[in-house]
C-alpha cells in the first residue's frame, strides 16, 4: 500500500469553499446560527493548528511528563466544558461529573494502551489520541445524559414533589430518570456501532488506511476503540448520574435541591 498523499496548502484551502456553500444556505434560509458556525470554524482551525505544533514538539521530545500534562488537559477542558453546560446543578453533583468523567477515561485508556495495544501509557503516539477519542466521547456522552436528566427533572418537578408528599421513596423517583438519561447518552455510540463497515467507515480507521495501515490492522483497531469508547460513556454517565441524583435529597428523603446551587 502506498503512504498518505501529503496535502499542499492550496490543496487544504480550497476544503473551505465547501464551506462557504454551508454559508449560503444558512444566508439564504436565514438561520440563527452563521456566526456560531463562522466561529467555530476558526476556533478548530486555531485550535488543531496550535495542537499540531504542540504535538509535533511532544513527539520528537517523547517524556512521559509532556504526556501526562497533554493528557490532563484534555480532562480539565473536557470537565469545564461539561459544568460549563450545566450550572444549574449543585456543587456535589458537579463533583460527581468531574470525578467520573476522570476515572472512567483514565481507567479505560490505561486498559487501552497498556493492555490492549501492549505499549507504556507515557507513550504520546498512542495515549494521547487515543485519550482523545475517549475522553471526548464520554464529555458527549455525560452533556447528553445531563441534558436528558435535567430536561426530565425540571419539567415534571411538580409530579415529583407530589410522589414524594405522598411518601414515595425519592430513590424510586429519580431512578427511572437516571435510566433514561444513561439510555439516551449511549444511544448515539450505539447505533454508529449497528452501521460501521456497512453504512460507513469510522475515522479512526479511514485515517489508518490512508496512512497505509493494512485494512486487517485498522479493523481491529477500531473495533477495540469503539469498545472501549462505548464502556468509558456507560461508566461516566452512569458514575455522574448515579451519584449525582443522590445529591439532589437528603437522610429525611426529603428534596433539598433539584436544579439550583447549594
Amino acid at each position: 500500500m502506498n503512504g498518505i498523499v501529503e496535502l499542499q496548502i492550496w490543496q487544504f484551502l480550497s476544503v473551505y469553499l465547501l464551506l462557504f456553500v454551508v454559508l449560503g444556505i444558512f444566508l439564504k434560509m436565514k438561520l440563527n446560527q452563521t456566526k456560531k458556525l463562522l466561529l467555530s470554524s476558526v476556533m478548530m482551525t486555531i485550535q488543531l493548528i496550535a495542537a499540531g505544533f504542540v504535538l509535533t514538539f511532544i513527539f520528537e521530545r517523547p517524556h512521559p511528563a509532556f504526556t501526562i500534562i497533554y493528557l490532563s488537559a484534555m480532562l480539565v477542558f473536557a470537565s469545564y466544558q461539561v459544568v460549563s453546560k450545566n450550572r444549574k446543578l449543585n456543587r456535589k453533583f458537579k463533583i460527581s461529573i468531574v470525578l467520573s468523567l476522570w476515572s472512567s477515561g483514565t481507567l479505560v485508556l490505561a486498559m487501552f494502551v497498556g493492555v490492549i495495544v501492549g505499549v507504556s501509557i507515557f507513550n504520546p503516539q498512542y495515549t494521547i489520541p487515543l485519550g482523545g477519542m475517549i475522553i471526548g466521547n464520554a464529555m458527549t456522552g455525560i452533556n447528553l445524559g445531563m441534558k436528558t436528566f435535567t430536561e426530565s427533572i425540571a419539567t415534571q418537578r411538580n409530579k415529583l414533589e407530589n410522589l414524594l408528599n405522598l411518601g414515595v421513596d425519592p430513590k424510586r423517583i429519580l431512578l427511572p430518570h437516571v435510566n433514561q438519561a444513561l439510555e439516551t447518552a449511549l444511544m448515539p455510540t450505539i447505533n454508529s456501532m449497528m452501521g460501521m463497515g456497512i453504512i460507513f467507515l469510522p475515522g479512526m480507521m479511514t485515517g489508518q488506511i490512508l496512512s497505509g495501515t493494512n485494512p486487517t490492522t485498522a479493523i481491529l483497531y477500531q473495533i477495540a476503540i469503539m469498545i472501549a469508547i462505548c464502556s468509558t460513556v456507560c461508566l461516566a454517565v452512569f458514575g455522574a448520574l448515579i451519584f449525582g441524583y443522590r445529591t439532589l435529597y437528603n437522610s429525611r428523603k426529603q428534596f433539598v435541591s433539584f436544579l439550583q446551587e447549594s
